[in-house]
């Protein structure tokens, strides 16, 4: 699958594609007021053992609100798996896909765009697809996952894992096409389609511009669908491919069922839980529970975002002011949104290291202390903290 139409190079409006970086994780220090505990004993009530009956809400299905949003997802399609990818010379007359179609053993034809683009001199083969269109031909597993079509919707790449892997790309991060814009990887996902590293959706497709129509994907009863056919119907210079299934797949390629099966991972955490343990690593030494704790105290996690009383937003409860200063892009979407939580939460995780918290043990509760004036709030985060701690482990 090397010989895909190349992509041409093309002038594109910056909104067409999300322009992304990594997030650096620098932090913007603000000069802080003198420490009012320098060389002062702490007030003895500040020292009280964290409250032992509290009982934090389960975090592993809570699912932060803009993931909620994703929509062409979820379950109830049934898949159909590709037994046979065929790439063309030319756009597929309409004949010929009629013709495809009727093929002994087919049962369902899709046609759609395809080319190859290059990211620092690397070649990448991709799909440009409709995502509604294009859920049933994808594992169950991908096909249930609505993060990644609605990553597509946002003109995103989503990577073969396969290539993903062997490419050392990072989710989240921008990859530069060379002679075009930066793309988003936005996730993963085991495809099942042999010699392609990506898909991204069929409007993003013709910005880069695409070779319209020229790939083909059929289905049919495993084992029954063969290839000499399709090479015949699609002329001279078309590459058949034979995929699992196919009547001519080679059993030693098959991908083993468990792999085949693989949840796609995706660059934003799929649930509290996940958001708070990944925010954590960007302040080592501080525990992702004591961010899980402030998400509690501060919005339920995310179900109270504000505005406060006192001017917070968000579901980390960020003044303006500190987020300026603080708040991070974590979800490499070109954005630092003080309302969301792939980019509070992070958010939160800079602005408590910044003040000592991955020093932990009185360094930790000053850190909390500067996130909300009150020796009661701190308790009551090392409260949370704790049972977190108990509950996870």
């Amino acid at each position: 699958m090397s010989a895909l139409p190349s992509i041409r190079s093309a002038v594109l409006l910056a909104a067409a594609v999300a322009v992304v970086t990594v997030a650096s994780g620098v932090v913007v220090m603000l000069v802080q007021d003198a420490d009012p505990f320098a060389g002062t004993a702490q007030p003895a009530q500040t020292r009280r053992a964290p409250e032992a009956q509290v009982r934090p809400e389960p975090l592993e299905n809570m699912v932060p609100e803009q993931v909620k949003d994703f929509g062409r997802g979820g379950p109830g399609v049934t898949p159909t798996p590709p037994r046979i990818l065929a790439i063309a010379r030319a756009t597929v007359p309409v004949e010929a896909r009629h013709a495809l179609g009727r093929l002994k053993h087919v049962q369902k034809v899709a046609v759609v765009d395809a080319g190859a683009i290059k990211i620092a001199g690397t070649g990448l083969n991709v799909l440009a697809v409709n995502p509604v269109d294009f859920r049933s031909w994808t594992p169950k597993a991908v096909a249930d996952e609505p993060a990644v079509w609605s990553a597509l919707a946002r003109g995103e790449l989503v990577a073969e894992a396969a290539s993903a892997r062997r490419l050392g790309m990072v989710l989240g991060a921008g990859y530069q096409v060379d002679g075009g814009p930066k793309l988003r990887l936005a996730a993963s996902a085991g495809l099942g389609l042999k010699g392609i590293d990506g898909i991204v959706s069929a409007e993003t497709g013709r910005l880069l511009g695409a070779a319209q129509g020229v790939a083909v994907l059929l289905h049919g009863k495993e084992g029954k669908v063969g290839a000499a056919g399709v090479a015949k119907l699609l002329g001279s210079g078309a590459q058949v491919v034979a995929l699992r299934g196919s009547r001519t797949a080679a059993p030693v390629q098959q991908q083993p069922p468990q792999q085949e099966q693989k949840v796609a991972t995706v660059g934003r955490p799929g649930s509290y839980l996940e958001l708070y343990k990944q925010s954590a690593t960007r302040c080592p030494g501080l525990s992702w529970t004591v961010l899980a704790a402030i998400g509690q105290v501060e919005s339920g996690h995310g179900r109270n975002n504000g505005p406060s009383s006192a001017g917070a937003l968000g579901p980390m409860q960020f003044m303006p002011a500190t987020w300026k200063a603080y708040g991070v892009d974590g979800d490499g979407d070109g954005k630092k949104d003080i309302w969301s939580p792939y980019d509070a939460v992070p958010g939160a995780a800079n602005y408590l290291c910044a003040n000592g918290a991955g020093k932990g043990g009185e360094k930790l509760r000053k850190a909390i202390w500067f996130y909300n004036h009150s020796w009661s709030y701190v308790n009551k985060v090392m409260g949370y903290a704790d049972a977190y701690a108990r509950a996870y482990t």
